[in-house]
């Protein structure tokens, strides 16, 4: 199972780099849309391993992609 979310941190922060390239570059809603699924595959391991600090963060980031996605009518 460990190595499961290792892998799906990974594939998250890789996301993450591609949300935020989509955002500068490309698109507002699709980069916010990557970026909160991102966010949702990587969280289950910084859960795991209790690193609270980053699950707070990435919680805040997530609400802020929500919020975006709200006011922009996807939701």
């Amino acid at each position: 199972m460990d190595h499961f979310l290792t892998r799906l941190r990974m594939f998250g922060s890789g996301l993450i780099i591609a949300a935020y390239f989509t955002i500068l570059y490309l698109d507002i809603t699709i980069g916010a849309i990557v970026h909160v699924i991102a966010i949702s595959i990587s969280l289950p391991y910084f859960i795991k391993s209790k690193t609270w600090d980053v699950v707070v963060m990435f919680s805040f980031l997530a609400s802020l992609g929500v919020s975006r996605l709200i006011t922009s009518g996807v939701f």
